[in-house]
């Protein structure tokens, strides 16, 4: 669910020092966008990186308001205290990894996320650098925007000592998110807050972590095309009403999806995963070779199989890596032979953790 582009290279694992900070579960989130300190605050830190991972949304029949995050995949931040930059100002100095995106803070996902948690801190007296190494292709269908936004949010906050929560962060990122690729929470929500997220309500806007058991595994395999999906042309596509039995129908999955989280039942998550009837039979025609790839996926033995936001990446789960890894396999041929599609396959665990510091030098 982010503005789609051709795929520029294979995605690549990454490999980063687990955060030391102990997340606590926030079961009720209610925010809004307005500054929330009255004084100004002063960094504690003159640089800072942060990271913040890929995430799958919709899973299925929770078309914007479920996701997921995913470990090993995202994009980078690093944010410094800048003189030469004007207070209350942010400026892109380096973008590496994508050659399409904008260095105009006002233009680019991570600029927009920083100034509005910026707006939010009342920063007005320091100018700031920001470098951004995209770790997600543009269009993976990844929550690539949601990335690299969570990642500038938390950079700013920690820069200034995190005063901010986890639901002012995602509302900041959010601020991105509406004037890149739509208003929508199921990326940018687990970006940030890690794990499994359902979205309440955007009026006002509520998040609930769905806490999948530490005891039990679960992996996603992730097979992304080289193929373009805009995230208009896969919005236009969806039904502008739809009946009663679709819509009983795919609430009841949604529910079944809830439940199978939080249970940590990987095979009821997964039927529930391959279950919607709203979105996904509207997409995946548009994607060449999807529903072969989804077939290929589910008699591999994949316990559900469906497309990752807009697409074009499919996301299949099961709870043994070595499977995932031929399920994987047959997902690849399915793309070449059936869409005529050359594609990458990844095996990845849940992230509970979300977008975090990763380096810090003290002021």
């Amino acid at each position: 669910m982010a503005i789609c582009f051709q795929f520029q290279s294979p995605l690549k694992p990454i490999n980063f020092p687990s955060s030391t900070t102990k997340k606590v579960p926030i079961f009720k989130c209610k925010a809004s966008f307005s500054t929330t300190t009255t004084t100004e605050l002063e960094p504690v830190f003159t640089s800072v990186k942060s990271f913040a991972p890929a995430t799958v949304a919709n899973l299925g029949p929770g078309f914007d308001f479920l996701g997921a995050a995913v470990d090993g995949l995202g994009d980078f931040v690093s944010l410094s205290i800048d003189p030469s930059v004007s207070p209350g100002h942010v400026t892109i100095s380096e973008i590496s990894g994508s050659s399409k995106l904008s260095p105009n803070p006002l233009f680019n996902c991570a600029g927009i996320a920083a100034i509005a948690t910026m707006k939010m801190l009342n920063v007005r007296s320091f100018g700031l650098s920001l470098k951004l190494e995209k770790g997600l292709p543009l269009g993976s269908g990844l929550g690539s925007s949601a990335a690299s936004a969570a990642a500038a949010a938390v950079a700013v906050n920690e820069l200034f000592g995190a005063k901010l929560g986890v639901d002012q962060l995602v509302v900041a990122g959010l601020e991105s998110e509406a004037k890149v690729s739509g208003y929508h929470a199921d990326n940018i929500a687990p970006a940030v807050m890690g794990g499994f997220v359902l979205i309440k309500s955007y009026d006002p806007l509520e998040l609930k972590p769905l806490i999948f058991p530490q005891n039990q595994e679960l992996f996603f395999i992730l097979v992304s095309p080289e193929f373009e999906a805009p995230t208009k042309k896969m919005r236009a596509a969806l039904p502008a009403e739809i009946g009663m039995p679709h819509h009983v129908w795919n609430c009841s999955q949604a529910g079944a999806l809830v439940a199978s989280v939080l249970e940590g039942d990987v095979v009821g998550l997964g039927k529930a995963l391959s279950s919607d009837k709203i979105v996904e039979p509207k997409r995946a025609p548009l994607i060449p070779g999807m529903e072969a790839v989804k077939k290929a996926a589910i008699k591999a033995g994949a316990f559900g199989c469906t497309i990752s936001g807009a697409g074009p990446t499919a996301v299949a789960v099961i709870d043994n890596e070595e499977e995932g890894k031929k399920i994987g396999q047959k997902m690849v041929e399915a793309f070449l032979e059936e869409g005529h599609l050359r594609s990458v396959a990844m095996v990845k665990k849940l992230d509970r953790v979300g977008a975090r510091l990763i380096e810090g030098v003290p002021r």
